[in-house]
């Protein structure tokens, strides 16, 4: 039988509001265990990661409560979320009213559940497989990241493209709860956000998220 990936979202996933969001739908687990061991043993052989699109990290809840609560941020603007996971923080650019929101994932079930999700939401956000971290993207606006720095090889590599991006022109704001990895300098907050968490995924009831802009360092 062909493996769907719509299906899969579909059966093992409900539309749900986030805590932070209420005013957006995604396609959420309601159980973290039985999902995550769903998807080794259907999944085992495709070499996908585990799944973290199912679940709305606080990271982009805060991401996307900032651009909703701001939306001259985004407005008429081009967007590009980074690691999207769910598309909560593209969707949200989009809502808030964004020329055109591009989601980046290397997961094939979040390119699967991200246009789900947008079509919610009665908006649409484009996929992209990947990117090239080696140089700086053109034509876009704002890069918006959520969530990003929890391990330490990923972090540095992103945090160099970042400012890759920063140095040609283009914004970036990254939201964190308080990973080991976020950057120290160079960050410009921009607003604090306390949102709840599940002990099944984190290791307390609730994380602050911090949204900040990347900026120069003289």
């Amino acid at each position: 039988m062909t493996f769907s990936a719509v299906d899969f979202i579909q059966q093992q996933t409900s539309l749900s509001e986030p805590s932070l969001i209420p005013e957006l739908k995604l396609y959420l687990a309601s159980e973290v265990t039985p999902l995550w061991q769903m998807t080794e043993e259907r999944l085992k052989n495709g070499g996908l990661p585990p799944p973290y699109w199912a679940f709305a990290w606080p990271g982009g809840q805060g991401l996307a409560r900032y651009i909703l609560d701001h939306p001259e941020v985004v407005r008429n603007k081009k967007i590009v979320d980074f690691a999207a996971g769910s598309g909560v923080a593209a969707i949200a650019a989009m809502k808030a009213g964004a020329q055109k929101a591009v989601a980046i994932e290397i997961d094939p079930l979040a390119l699967a559940v991200i246009p789900l999700n947008a079509a919610s939401n009665h908006v649409a956000v484009d996929c992209q497989n990947g990117i090239n971290m080696d140089k700086p993207l053109k034509d876009t606006d704002l890069i918006i990241a959520g969530d990003v720095c929890y391990q330490q090889a990923m972090s540095a590599k992103l945090m160099r493209w970042l400012w890759l991006c920063v140095a040609n022109g283009t914004r970036v704001l990254l939201a964190d709860p308080g990973r080991a990895y976020v950057p120290q300098d160079g960050l410009k907050e921009c607003a604090r956000y306390k949102v709840p968490t599940s002990r099944d995924l984190e290791d307390c009831v609730e994380r602050t998220v911090t949204v900040s802009e990347l900026f120069m360092v003289s």
